[in-house]
């Protein structure tokens, strides 16, 4: 039997943590403010300010505001490539790259 266990050194709160801040870094940098980029996204300036205050928002939400900022390449990019630990895994993975459905 495969192991499934995967070691992830960040828990989800952190990782929501780290993309609000750097989704709040590049509104910054640009000298965006939270109405503006609320203008260009679609995306509520309070939905934005929640995300960057507790880090909750919506796949969609947070996908209109990374493409508002130039972001819509690394967007497709995530996820794109398969992850593998052993030889192994990657026979596996190019063996099962056909697959309709996942059962």
């Amino acid at each position: 039997m495969h192991n499934e266990y995967v070691f992830d050194p960040y828990p989800l709160a952190v990782t929501m943590q780290r993309l609000a801040e750097n989704l709040k870094a590049r509104r910054l940098e640009r000298r965006i403010s939270t109405k503006r980029l609320a203008e260009m996204s679609g995306v509520p300036a309070s939905s934005i300010q929640r995300f960057e205050l507790k880090h909750a928002i919506s796949l969609e939400s947070y996908v209109k505001l990374a493409k508002a900022l130039g972001y819509s390449e690394e967007i497709m990019q995530l996820l794109a490539q398969p992850k593998y630990d052993t030889m192994e895994e990657l026979l596996e993975i190019n063996k099962n790259k056909t697959r309709k459905r996942g059962v």
